[in-house]
């Protein structure tokens, strides 16, 4: 394992697509990365306790540092906890990141939330059909990133963070957190945004690598910001 995070391979919403997150693992090596972040949606409309295994397994034999976080629609959140917590016994290099954190090779943290962020303070939590979560609670969770102020960070979102920029809604805390932690890196997904996208939000370089379920995915150099997309197909 290398001594230092210095590229990641970063893709989003394989939505059940076995094969695309097969291509990706075995694609891995070749892209010169040292660690994976995988945003949801993970299992698309398939049994989803079935299909987070299947996923984590084939990520399990990538062998490289790997994060992630559940979509909007990989709920129940059971199954996604179940079968995360069970993968990362067996492969203690996988991540899941969801309302958390977990640090990478060198001075690294990589945090995340999934499910869809609602700004709306009256929102309540729903993690039963979909993962819905008031977005103060993102910044609750994410708070001990205030201890953590010597790491470089990347985050994992499947809530775009809100931009002027953007053409599409976001959310302002996801945005606020951004501002607030200067990540080097974001990674989100919306299915709006078609192919591989890039903003810059303050410091921070959002990167949408695209849907892995058609294939696309994203290198980026967390120290000169530069991207090279990429294609399993």
């Amino acid at each position: 394992m290398r001594n230092a995070t210095h590229a990641m391979l970063v893709a989003a919403a394989p939505q059940g697509n076995l094969d695309a997150v097969e291509h990706l693992v075995k694609l891995a090596p070749e892209t010169g990365a040292d660690a994976v972040a995988l945003v949801g949606d993970l299992t698309g409309d398939r049994d989803k306790r079935e299909t987070f295994r299947r996923v984590f397994e084939i990520l399990g034999r990538g062998r490289l540092p790997t994060f992630f976080v559940p979509g909007p629609n990989d709920a129940p959140i059971g199954d996604y906890l179940r079968e995360a917590y069970n993968v990362e016994v067996v492969f203690p290099f996988l991540h899941g990141v969801h309302g958390g954190f977990a640090f990478a090779p060198g001075y690294v943290v990589v945090a995340g939330m999934g499910g869809t962020l609602v700004d709306d303070v009256d929102t309540g939590r729903t993690e039963d059909h979909h993962l819905i979560y008031p977005a103060w609670e993102a910044e609750y969770r994410l708070k001990v990133l205030r201890e953590l102020k010597d790491y470089q960070k990347v985050f994992l979102f499947t809530t775009v963070p809100a931009h002027k920029g953007l053409d599409i809604p976001g959310s302002e805390v996801a945005a606020e957190l951004t501002k607030t932690y200067n990540p080097r890196l974001v990674v989100t997904y919306d299915p709006a945004v078609h192919g591989m996208r890039h903003e810059k939000l303050g410091k921070s370089l959002v990167v949408f690598p695209g849907s892995l379920a058609e294939g696309d995915f994203a290198v980026v150099d967390l120290n000169s910001g530069k991207i090279e997309t990429g294609n399993v197909r």
